[in-house]
């Protein structure tokens, strides 16, 4: 039984995720996602899938891609 990291749960179904040298608990793939998704550069939602990377940035999509800063791509 573990507690996770982001909403303190302890559940019998927890798990770990190890990204680089941390290892952090988790109780559900949200909390997972909630705290190590990257967040798209434009509208800041978290990017689940491959996402689009454009001049050194991570976006959700296309759209957000061509719109960084209010400046087409």
């Amino acid at each position: 039984m573990g507690t996770c990291d982001v909403c303190g749960n302890t559940y019998a179904g927890s798990f770990t995720v190890t990204q680089g040298d941390v290892t952090r608990t988790f109780d559900s793939f949200e909390c997972a996602i909630h705290l190590l998704a990257p967040r798209c550069a434009h509208c800041e939602c978290a990017i689940i899938g491959h996402g689009v990377e454009a001049d050194g940035q991570i976006y959700c999509c296309e759209h957000c891609a061509r719109h960084t800063e209010g400046t087409p791509h």
